[in-house]
């Protein structure tokens, strides 16, 4: 009798890094796992210390999620790094553990690749209007500093995006083969556009869904991830 043959990869894998957020991770990965598309969701606990652990360990009994644990918190970048080693699937997102993006929108980032019009999807925040105009809008401190950002990572890299920081990132699993993610924290964003603009990539943007958290709601980025951010513009575009 011959043995069963492997089982063809997913379509698609979802990295989703977590880190403190016992909240929303049941509700997010239910959503994920609602979108009808062949798929596996990788967790990444990156030592969390709020309950999310023991969450993440009781999700990895659902057939379609495989769970990777930090016994002490690395970073984003770091959680990243160790959910792109582990994919499986065709095409890759990037999935924040909260609720401030929509897997619903994952047709629209994988369109463009599976079309053959591009290797890498941005979900922009700021081409959402036609999608979801009615949406609340951000404090607008927080809107002038991605807009900020964004414009100096376009003038470093040459691209022409309206959100370089968006979570939401699809692209070609093959193009893991040529990016190393080294930044710990949120400077992931600016590092890996840096890096993905200078590979032999075709990059698209699409509109997608966003509701925003408040700091009181446990939104993790401050002032002080901006400086490092534009720190971090300067030194990927110049890397070797």
């Amino acid at each position: 009798m011959s043995p069963d043959p492997e089982p063809s990869p997913p379509r698609l894998s979802v990295v989703v890094p977590v880190y403190n957020e016992r909240a929303t991770l049941r509700e997010i990965v239910a959503a994920v796992r609602a979108v009808p598309i062949a798929k596996e969701i990788i967790l990444v606990d990156d030592g969390s210390s709020d309950g999310s652990r023991e969450i993440v360990a009781e999700l990895a009994a659902l057939p379609d999620v495989r769970v990777f644990v930090h016994p002490q918190n690395l970073g984003k970048g770091a959680a990243l790094r160790t959910g792109f080693e582990h994919a499986r699937g065709e095409l890759v997102i990037v999935q924040d553990a909260d609720l401030e993006y929509d897997p619903a929108d994952y047709t629209r980032l994988m369109d463009p690749i599976l079309r053959g019009d591009a290797d890498v999807v941005y979900g922009s925040r700021y081409l959402v209007d036609e999608l979801d105009p009615w949406r609340p809008r951000d404090a607008f401190v927080h809107y002038l500093g991605n807009r900020f950002l964004t414009y100096v990572s376009n003038l470093f890299t040459g691209l022409n995006l309206t959100d370089m920081e968006t979570c939401y990132k699809c692209f070609r699993r093959s193009v893991l083969t040529n990016l190393v993610i080294e930044s710990r924290r949120f400077t992931v964003e600016p590092e890996f556009t840096a890096k993905i603009a200078k590979l032999p990539v075709r990059i698209f943007e699409t509109p997608i869904r966003y509701r925003g958290r408040k700091f009181s709601e446990g939104k993790k980025i401050g002032w002080r991830d901006a400086v490092a951010a534009l720190w971090a513009i300067v030194r990927y575009r110049f890397a070797k």
